[in-house]
């Protein structure tokens, strides 16, 4: 709920050429409490008891809470409540359908093999347990940057545009996680370089089905973006699921390339959507310049 809201928050905040921008430093903020809060909220359970975790959780989200209250504007632009009819409407549109298919297949190939990287970089790459807790803390400041830079890319190019290089990326760090996981240093270069492109998509797409929404439903814009919120999170499960499946019979390493191959299916149907785009508006897949009015539609 809160990525859904607040996607739609930050770009009401800035203008529209900046919307990718302002969606990847929400989603950073994602990043940072993930490898700040695990080991945070350890530390908190082992010197206090676990129960002081759930109390400094709360005290987290009082802090957010009145951080919003004197920080987000109340006059933000927003569609008008969309009736239930309206809202169930967005699952009947193709080209929205085709946005969440694209969502959830990118990140259920992402998560086909990074349920598993910890596992797999101390049995196959060798590290130690410490080790891959340190990996993991830069893995994720990878992230944090392959966010920022995601988001400008989408901005400059448009969502179509820098999805195109970012699942191509992805897919070609996941097989070459195939070939380089049994050597550590090579291991980590590729980890570092998967961290920079594993979630570079979320800018790009989350204003993309905007855009979409914009154009097949306008009644229902919110709505649409956050089951593209929902889509992320069939993606991840799915991903995990089908990981654990792949783990179970064939082995560890293969999650990473049938990762790749799911990842290209991703951009196969991005390039599709892209071809869709062209068809219906050749000026609808142009990212806005400053100054320059948009069109509705990504």
């Amino acid at each position: 709920m809160f990525f859904s809201i607040g996607s739609t928050i930050v770009t009401g905040l800035v203008s529209r050429e900046k919307a990718a921008s302002a969606i990847a430093v929400m989603f950073t903020g994602l990043t940072v409490a993930l490898v700040t809060g695990v080991p945070l909220g350890t530390f908190v359970g082992q010197t206090f008891g676990w129960r002081e975790t759930f109390l400094a959780v709360s005290l987290l989200g009082v802090i957010a809470f009145i951080g919003s209250l004197i920080c987000v504007p109340g006059d933000i632009r927003h569609s008008k409540p969309a009736s239930l009819s309206q809202q169930l409407a967005v699952l009947k549109q193709p080209r929205l359908l085709l946005v969440y298919a694209m969502t959830a297949v990118g990140y259920g190939g992402t998560f086909i093999a990074f349920t598993f990287l910890a596992p797999m970089l101390q049995e196959i790459s060798g590290f130690a347990e410490g080790t891959v807790s340190l990996v993991l803390l830069v893995y994720g400041i990878s992230v944090a940057v392959g966010n920022i830079w995601g988001g400008r890319l989408a901005d400059r190019r448009g969502p179509i545009g820098a999805l195109q290089i970012i699942f191509g990326l992805l897919a070609a760090v996941l097989l070459a996680l195939t070939l380089t996981a049994a050597n550590p240093w090579l291991a980590l270069l590729t980890v570092l370089c998967w961290g920079a492109v594993a979630f570079g998509s979320v800018p790009g797409l989350q204003v993309y089905v905007v855009r979409q929404a914009e154009h097949h439903a306008p009644q229902a814009v919110d709505i649409a973006s956050g089951l593209n919120i929902a889509a992320f999170n069939l993606g991840i499960a799915g991903g995990a699921w089908l990981g654990g499946q792949i783990v179970a019979h064939i082995g560890l390493i293969h999650t990473a390339w049938i990762g790749s191959l799911v990842v290209l299916l991703a951009l196969a149907l991005t390039n599709w959507s892209g071809r869709l785009d062209r068809r219906d508006n050749p000026l609808r897949q142009q990212p806005a310049t400053p100054g320059e009015p948009c069109t509705t539609g990504a």
